[in-house]
């Protein structure tokens, strides 16, 4: 018989552990990468979950008039006596500086007017489930990111695979 409290310790702690992974791998191709501590909330007047407040959307409801972008709520974990961080979605935000030279205005200052941002959720088999869809396309429609990947586990040891999230597809 399997005990549950055991089999969510592990899992919680294999999920950690692959985080760490993609935060190293990110951070090793160049990006800048920061532990996202926002979340989106849905508030429907009428509907009690998100699920049934994307269901209206054909009769003039919108998912970007409920959403809102809050701070994560903060966890406390009794067993190790410390407040978790790690609520927020997606997991991280990510960014990358592409410095150009004004030449005429100023040589010396770099300008940066292009920073690609994105969100990057980490999931061990690569699948969000309808709320996460929903808050992945609110950021995505809010211009929060420019785009959000997902990453998940591949076939072989070791193997981390990218996908963009699209909410068309989705």
């Amino acid at each position: 018989m399997i005990n549950k409290k055991t089999q969510g310790k592990k899992n919680r702690d294999a999920g950690a552990r692959f985080e760490l992974k993609v935060r190293k791998d990110l951070e090793a191709k160049g990006w800048i990468v920061d532990k996202w501590s926002n979340n989106v909330e849905f508030r429907a007047p009428n509907a009690k979950e998100v699920g049934e407040a994307l269901q209206l959307t054909g009769s003039g409801f919108s998912a970007q008039k409920v959403g809102k972008l809050i701070p994560a709520k903060r966890k406390y974990n009794p067993f190790k006596k410390v407040m978790a961080i790690g609520t927020g979605f997606p997991d991280f935000v990510a960014f990358k500086r592409s410095f150009q030279y004004d030449k005429i205005v100023n040589p010396h200052y770099p300008k940066c007017p292009d920073a690609e941002v994105m969100g990057v959720e980490a999931k061990s088999n690569g699948y969000l489930d309808p709320k996460e869809r929903a808050k992945c396309k609110w950021l995505l429609d809010n211009n929060v990111f420019s785009k959000v990947l997902v990453v998940r586990k591949g076939k072989k040891r070791g193997e981390i695979i990218y996908k963009e999230f699209d909410s068309k597809n989705q």
